[in-house]
């Protein structure tokens, strides 16, 4: 155990031994002693603690104190009623602070009670619970503003981390300290009884066993147990003054002290009324000139002084500005800042800026914190910081989406209208302004919000500015969360991956496989839209197939044909025929024959008239498909689908090319047409 573990323990079990055992009258002194420091010290650190979290071992430290406390208290009394000689302190407190005098001593200790109990501890009982119920409801808006703070880059997540370890420490120590200062408020009651059983019994042990009269007796008690009160209850009272300051803390990050001086004398003005006040209430009143007047001249000599501070710091707070601007002219520019390539961002005109101002109600980063936990459950990947910028060269209702620095989309809105789109059911048309919902470039109208509520009631669907926004930046995510996939990422993934099942990332990389190649598969995966949650099947059938081949390609097909169920619960609904397109057999040994091997890997040599023929017998069967308000599907043979996707691919983005092997079998499709040349 370590040394600071033993000495908490020591004071616990001294506690417990002095409520059993009777410990000598100097033993005592120096325990009282010893309390009576530890009172001090725990006030001036509560005093002087940069932070409440610097003390959040406070409430336990409420309850040591207590029991440490009562423990002496039992002590003091065992001593009074059996020998009479409490020791030096306690006597001491009787008779110096008490005055000697049982009437004085008595009146003291009550004032120090009803401090302690009717000032400190019910206002320190009373900000205690309104701080704990304030800082739980401030809660979700500190972690949305860390989020926020995340989404755009200003903090990483090292850092957001610490900030949500901080925000569950301050809600645990303040709703603790709720409870704990209930332990201060119990011992001043506690204190108060224990004194008056003290007198009641001290009396009877006086006149029963000492043969004192009831007058020496009551004189003789009384002041001893006013002094053992006084001497629990000074200890008591530092304890709760340490209470009411940590919980009264307005700044939880500056010194105490200094912030405290400089709050109440910091101004100049304030203080020549006050000295001016003073000197005139010693002029004009009875009470002592020589007094008021010296207080009020001092009260104005200090006035001058800190304007004379505030007046010089001014002017050295300009001439550091100035020098600070001046040293970073001189020096040479920081390129590498500029360097760096964020890897999505958003940059949106002035007119946008609202909807990204929490404090002006948007709600465009909550909506962007959505988006990454959205595709992160579809996909199985993460999606990099999204940075959100304003940009004054746009116009202001006009947002671009770049990709690695370089634009890919853009879009407008009108900041007050909705965006009506008619599913194409809809007969009755509205009055608004025509436009095209930027994602999938659908016809579409701008309404006003008198407008929307009939607009649903005809069938429209009509969507808010900051949902336009994030549909298209989702859309734009999903087109290009391939390319976003780093090395890094995928070495985050692996080491994941690691933690449950060792033998298998082993097994597969570096021996098999290398980072860059696992990328490639994760990436061409990604392309197609298909999720890379199931890293373990992954994982698995590249550690079947690598030792064969080391083709990216080849070990993708692999792994989308393990991966059949995934396939085939995202494109082919269950209990229903999907209509789909299939590959003419001869086209397909046409592709095949044309396919060439070279060092980096395969690639088609058809003639570029019969690509052409094939692209547009593709477009002839898709057309098919979006008039059946199909999904346009085409089916080909295993060894066919990669090269067959190659060729379409920059054709047509979105068109779906499976493999038979990757349907399962339950699955009900309908040939509704047959790609040829």
């Amino acid at each position: 155990m370590k040394k600071q573990d033993l000495a908490v323990a020591a004071y616990l079990v001294a506690a417990f031994v002095m409520m059993i055992i009777p410990i000598p009258s100097w033993l005592l002194d120096i325990l009282l002693a010893c309390n009576i420091a530890l009172g001090f010290t725990i006030l001036f650190t509560a005093m002087f603690a940069k932070e409440v979290l610097d003390m959040s071992f406070f409430p336990t430290i409420l309850l040591f104190t207590t029991i440490f406390r009562i423990a002496l208290n039992i002590s003091s009394t065992r001593l009074i009623l059996t020998t009479g000689d409490p020791g030096e302190v306690v006597q001491t407190f009787g008779n110096y602070v008490g005055g000697g005098d049982l009437i004085v001593g008595a009146i003291v200790f009550l004032i120090l009670i009803i401090v302690q109990f009717m000032i400190i501890n019910k206002g320190s009982e009373r900000v205690a619970e309104v701080t704990a119920r304030f800082t739980l409801d401030a809660m979700p808006g500190k972690q949305m503003a860390i989020d926020a703070d995340l989404n755009t880059g200003a903090i990483n997540d090292a850092e957001a981390k610490r900030r949500r370890d901080k925000i569950q420490e301050e809600a645990s120590f303040f709703g603790s300290m709720d409870g704990a200062v209930k332990y201060v408020k119990g011992d001043a009651t506690a204190g108060l009884i224990i004194t008056a059983v003290n007198i009641v019994g001290g009396i009877a042990m006086g006149v029963l066993r000492r043969g004192m009269d009831f007058n020496n007796a009551l004189n003789t008690y009384t002041i001893l147990t006013i002094g053992d009160g006084l001497v629990s209850q000074i200890p008591s009272l530092l304890i709760s003054l340490s209470t009411g300051i940590l919980v009264t803390k307005g700044s939880k990050d500056a010194d105490f002290g200094a912030v405290l001086i400089r709050q109440v004398f910091g101004i100049p003005k304030a203080l020549y009324i006050v000295g001016i006040i003073i000197c005139t209430l010693g002029i004009v009143t009875p009470f002592p000139t020589l007094i008021f007047l010296t207080l009020g001249l001092v009260f104005i000599v200090c006035g001058r002084v800190i304007a004379g501070e505030i007046e010089t710091a001014r002017i050295e707070n300009e001439v550091d500005e100035e020098e600070i601007a001046a040293e970073e002219i001189r020096q040479p520019e920081n390129v590498n800042s500029l360097l760096q390539v964020d890897p999505i961002e958003l940059e949106f005109g002035y007119g946008i800026i609202p909807l990204a101002d929490v404090n002006q109600g948007g709600d465009l980063l909550d909506r962007v914190v959505m988006i990454r936990r959205q595709i992160a459950l579809e996909l199985g990947t993460v999606v990099p910081i999204i940075r959100l910028r304003d940009n004054i060269q746009l116009n202001p209702n006009q947002y671009i989406i770049k990709i690695k620095g370089i634009q890919v989309s853009e879009g407008e809105i009108l900041f007050d209208h909705y965006m009506a789109m008619n599913p194409g059911y809809v007969e009755e048309e509205i009055t608004g302004i025509p436009t095209f919902e930027p994602s999938f470039h659908l016809p579409a109208i701008w309404i006003t919000e008198g407008q929307r509520e009939r607009a649903e009631s005809l069938g429209y669907t009509v969507v808010d500015p900051p949902s336009i926004i994030a549909t298209h930046l989702t859309e734009i995510i999903r087109q290009h969360i391939s390319e976003l996939l780093t090395r890094q990422d995928v070495q985050n993934l692996v080491n994941n991956l690691k933690d449950t099942n060792p033998s298998l990332v082993e097994e597969l990389t570096p021996k098999l496989l290398g980072l860059g190649e696992i990328q490639k598969v994760l990436q061409n995966l990604l392309k197609e839209g298909i999720s890379i949650r199931d890293l373990l099947t992954i994982f698995e059938t590249l550690a079947d197939y690598a030792p064969s081949t080391r083709d990216t390609d080849i070990l993708t097909e692999y792994v989308r044909q393990s991966l059949k169920r995934a396939i085939s619960s995202k494109f082919f609904p269950a209990n229903e025929t999907t209509s789909v397109v299939t590959l003419d057999p001869k086209l397909e040994q046409e592709i095949m024959a044309s396919v060439k091997q070279s060092e980096n890997g395969a690639y088609l040599t058809l003639d570029p008239e019969k690509t052409k023929a094939i692209m547009k017998s593709v477009g002839d069967e898709i057309a098919k498909l979006e008039n059946l308000g199909k999904n346009p599907i085409i089916v080909t043979s295993p060894i066919v689908r990669m090269y067959f996707k190659r060729l379409t691919e920059d054709y047509y983005r979105d068109l779906i090319v499976v493999s038979y092997n990757e349907i399962e079998n339950n699955v009900e499709l309908q040939s509704v047409g047959m790609v040829t040349a």
